[in-house]
């Protein structure tokens, strides 16, 4: 049986409108923090001809293999996370005409049932972006303390108090737990009242991979960076599908906007763009959000 290439399975979300609050031009530099496999990268290389001046940004092993062609058409691969890459590149000095960051997990890792991202498909316990690290969501399913499983549910996947502690409850007691498909069970036979369209698990999921890869953090890291990372006239593009990473994307444009003489970005975007509304033949897209914003002056010393 044939197997679909891993950048035809991922369809760039709200990828027309990216391209166009971006603006690319002919020569111009571009920074992408979450490349995955490389669907926006090669739309906005293609216009600006410029893959020498493209840096491209992925935890994940399978996409930075899948980033070679544009590796060898000269674009810089960074084989690290967003918060680490923006560090680095701040350090050096670096500064583009373009930012992008996706931050949406792509559909090969949703769909591999060895990644552990998804109930859908029973895998390990994993859900670690970047497979060189160690710590995964088995580690917090099977030896957390109950109280700090339901932290995790409720702060990170915003179920109700009450029912984080239930289905902590039903996790410890169901120990040891080995796949998604046995957590998701556990958390379906927890489940009370009418079921709605979401999987009971969905929260949960959501939760736990937030808390294994660290990813409200490092988006507050990263967000902090962009203005430093931008040419003056230099635009970035934020996506963001939960409502906790869109939380802190929002406050990060309000400060902004809020900040009078002392602004760095001027926001392009006055409400968001909706995939819901702009990208409606893409399943993944329902959620997504985008801003984007202009740099106005450099930061001062």
């Amino acid at each position: 049986m044939s197997k679909t290439p891993p950048q035809q399975l991922h369809q760039p979300v709200l990828l027309k409108q990216t391209v166009h609050v971006l603006s690319p031009l002919v020569g111009e530099s571009y920074l992408d923090l979450t490349a995955g496999y490389g669907g926006h990268a090669s739309e906005v290389i293609a216009i600006t001809k410029n893959a020498k001046g493209a840096v491209l940004v992925d935890r994940d092993e399978n996409a930075i293999r899948e980033l070679q062609p544009l590796a060898q058409s000269g674009a810089q691969l960074l084989h690290t996370n967003f918060a680490q890459a923006t560090e680095q590149l701040v350090a050096s000095g670096a500064a583009f005409d373009m930012v992008l960051v996706d931050l949406g997990v792509s559909s090969p890792q949703l769909d591999r049932s060895e990644r552990g991202f998804s109930f859908r498909n029973d895998g390990p316990l994993d859900m670690r972006m970047d497979q060189r690290e160690e710590f995964s969501a088995s580690d917090i399913v099977n030896r957390f303390p109950v109280d700090e499983i339901a932290r995790i549910i409720h702060q990170y996947g915003e179920e109700p108090r009450g029912k984080a502690r239930r289905i902590a409850l039903a996790i410890a007691q169901a120990r040891p737990l080995s796949t998604t498909g046995q957590l998701a069970a556990v958390i379906e036979r927890e489940h009370r009242g009418p079921r709605s369209k979401k999987h009971p698990a969905t929260r949960t999921f959501q939760a736990l991979r937030i808390a294994v890869n660290r990813e409200l953090e490092q988006v507050e890291q990263m967000l902090q960076r962009i203005p430093r990372l931008l040419n003056p006239g230099g635009r970035v593009a934020i996506i963001s599908f939960h409502s906790l990473e869109d939380r802190l994307v929002k406050r990060f444009f309000s400060e902004q906007a809020e900040a009078g003489y002392e602004a760095e970005l001027q926001i392009l975007t006055k409400k968001p763009i909706s995939g819901a509304t702009e990208d409606v033949h893409n399943p993944r897209a329902r959620s997504a959000m985008l801003r984007a914003a202009v740099k106005i002056k450099t930061r001062k010393a």
